[in-house]
């Protein structure tokens, strides 16, 4: 599992890419992505596109990031989702918190 981060170019953007099993084991590694990074960041992609996998501990993880961000006003889009993925979001309401494309 690896978690890559890339801060675009306006420096208020940061994508965080997730490859393989998303769950617990990668707690640390996802809250190091946005939490260590620069302060002027206002936008976040969660890049799904090598995502084969995610659990309830995953969908903690995003609500975390969602608080962290601003609650409400938290600007986070998830892309790139496979079938799966895609299901377990949308049976969870996920599309009520977070723009999925």
């Amino acid at each position: 599992m690896a978690i890559q981060t890339k801060l675009h170019e306006d420096g208020r953007t940061l994508t965080i890419k997730i490859e393989g099993r998303f769950d617990f084991s990668t707690h640390q590694a996802f809250r190091d992505a946005y939490e260590n990074g620069d302060q002027e960041v206002s936008h976040y992609v969660i890049d799904m596109c090598d995502t084969t996998y995610l659990d309830s501990s995953a969908l903690g993880m995003l609500l975390l990031l969602r608080d962290y961000a601003g609650g409400d006003a938290a600007r986070i889009r998830i892309e790139n989702c496979n079938n799966d993925v895609r299901r377990i979001l949308t049976i969870s309401n996920f599309e009520q918190l977070f723009a999925i494309r």
